[in-house]
């Protein structure tokens, strides 16, 4: 069985200019998800999700869709062909309220009729195309998965990404590893691994692939790490927030990148030792030169956790 590693999407982290720095710093990934575009209607896509499948030269990245109506979804996809994607998410796992209030996203998988009306729509109006699903197991409890694991069994998905938690978990508690491996011995649809997957040892354990999102913003070397490669340095972390700080400035402006990387440092935080302080003091910030000075003092003085 092959093993894959993918960068999971999420929304206003891992984005166009994020991946490419990533990639050109750290590499690990096989395969990058993009945040969710969410086709409709006017079949066409937003300002900002333009960017986000316009700008990734040199990398394999898969756009994620997030939609209920199965017409939308065969728009979107035909429109990423002329643009030379060859695959293509469906996201059946955003956990979002407002999201899943409008049965999209982990949404959906309680209204298992419509589920089976989209999928029906989009795998008939599609054949051949490599269509992945990324789903959790339920919306309010994970004894809805069986059944939704039968309705997914009648589809050529290219794979299911299985994040074992149910939508109203949000992101607390453990990620239901057992139930996981019932899946494994229930289907025969390939299947990736998704939920909590913090550190390289983990990530390398597996016998499946696996896809991390809050784990390689916390350790941006993870996927390199799980395949054998260097820890993250100083130096690269230096050179990589640096571009990210850079580009975020020039493409949304100064208030806007620093939203985005006390975000970023919300997970990075966890690989240093002793950033308590410095981080209070990173939040208070307004002005990029002075994050940059507290961030670099980060790097440059405390300890990291894998050393």
């Amino acid at each position: 069985m092959d093993k894959h590693f993918y960068a999971a999407p999420m929304e206003g982290m891992t984005t166009w200019l994020w991946r490419q720095v990533h990639h050109r710093i750290f590499g690990g990934a096989d395969k990058y998800f993009t945040p969710f575009l969410s086709p409709n209607a006017t079949r066409t896509f937003q300002v900002k999700e333009r960017r986000e499948v316009a700008c990734n030269e040199g990398l394999n990245v898969v756009p994620q869709l997030l939609t209920n109506d199965a017409d939308y979804f065969v728009w979107a996809v035909k429109a990423l062909e002329d643009m030379g994607y060859g695959e293509f998410n469906f996201n059946l796992g955003c956990p979002s309220g407002t999201v899943a209030a409008k049965h999209k996203g982990s949404g959906l998988l309680g209204y298992p009729d419509e589920l089976k009306r989209c999928l029906d729509g989009i795998f008939d109006a599609l054949p051949g195309r490599r269509i992945s699903v990324k789903t959790r197991i339920g919306r309010h409890g994970d004894g809805e998965w069986p059944d939704l694991l039968a309705i997914f069994d009648r589809y050529p998905i290219h794979e299911l990404i299985v994040h074992p938690r149910v939508g109203k978990d949000m992101y607390r508690g453990q990620a239901r590893r057992e139930v996981f491996a019932w899946t494994r011995r229930h289907t025969a649809l390939p299947l990736v691994y998704n939920g909590d997957i913090w550190t390289a040892e983990d990530a390398a354990a597996w016998d499946v692939s696996v896809m991390t999102g809050r784990g390689l913003i916390a350790d941006p070397a993870l996927l390199r790490r799980a395949k054998g490669g260097a820890a993250a340095g100083r130096a690269e972390l230096r050179e990589y927030l640096g571009a990210l700080a850079d580009g975020y400035a020039a493409a949304v402006g100064e208030d806007a990148a620093l939203h985005r990387m006390w975000e970023l440092w919300l997970y990075l935080s966890g690989s240093f030792r002793g950033a308590e302080d410095a981080l209070k003091k990173m939040r208070k910030c307004r002005r990029l030169a002075d994050y940059r000075a507290i961030a670099e003092a980060v790097v440059d003085r405390c300890e990291l956790v894998w050393e």
